[in-house]
């Protein structure tokens, strides 16, 4: 296990996650193991490891889907680690899903507005009622919704069902749909997967703009997301055994052994 953690990239010395001594047992099976790390403002930090080394466990334990067994997850100064999803969402924590969650007989502007739900103030029963203000927020709704359609490359399909796009365009749409949450922190589980090449390189240069947030990104495309972290986390049987900038990675024994192979 890494006794310290490299310095911070320069400009964000606050930690805006930090997971601290986090266990997960389901029965027999210890699926993280006494997990530690931090996360600071302005980064892009990856977790990666093989298939069941604990990666999309850890994103359930930040997201409140699932509660740890032992330890506690710190967001900014504040312990989220029993609150409930839709409370931690409330903070301005989003995530994308290793298995796609879009609502696919929805249209893409559909997807995109559920994503903003935690910011609306009309309420249910001012929908219900055409209120004013619920009036003016779906108007916002809709501008914003086309606004991050074009960011990720979806630009003037808003009203396409969801379910007619390809498995990239889903990606992206999904990412919309984070974006739309408006947070500080995005959690992005293994966002390349199905892209052909191309696909990948534009969501590289797509994640390469920040989106002025932090990114935590689970990512099985070496090149990908040895090209894009500041810094990396590395995960082998719940247990993590690296944790450094990708130059460094790159030459670690351990992480070659368990992970980037020859």
């Amino acid at each position: 296990m890494p006794s310290s953690q490299p310095t911070p990239p320069e400009g964000s010395p606050h930690p805006l996650l930090r997971v601290d001594h986090i266990t997960r047992r389901f029965s027999g099976l210890v699926a993280i193991d006494d997990v530690s790390f931090t996360v600071h403002s302005g980064e892009i930090f990856g977790l990666i490891g093989p298939n069941g080394a604990g990666k999309t466990t850890l994103f359930n334990i930040i997201t409140g889907l699932i509660t740890p067994s032992e330890g506690q997850v710190f967001y900014g100064s504040r312990a989220i680690t029993r609150l409930p999803p839709h409370r931690i969402a409330s903070q301005g924590i989003a995530r994308t899903f290793q298995n796609l969650r879009l609502f696919g007989n929805l249209s893409m502007g559909e997807n995109v507005a559920v994503g903003r739900h935690v910011h609306s103030q009309a309420g249910i029963v001012g929908e219900i009622l055409g209120s004013q203000l619920a009036r003016r927020e779906a108007h916002q709704t809709r501008i914003r919704a086309g606004e991050l359609l074009d960011l990720v490359g979806l630009g003037g399909k808003a009203d396409q069902i969801a379910g007619d796009l390809s498995y990239g365009d889903q990606r992206r749409l999904e990412l919309a749909r984070a974006l739309a949450l408006q947070p500080q922190l995005l959690l992005l589980d293994e966002p390349a997967a199905g892209m052909n090449p191309k696909e990948k390189a534009g969501l590289s240069d797509l994640i390469r703009r920040r989106f002025d947030l932090t990114i935590v990104l689970i990512e099985h495309h070496v090149p990908l997301v040895m090209g894009l972290c500041d810094r990396i986390a590395v995960l082998n049987f719940g247990q993590l055994i690296a944790l450094d900038a990708p130059a460094t990675l790159r030459h670690d024994p351990a992480v070659i052994a368990a992970y980037l192979g020859d």
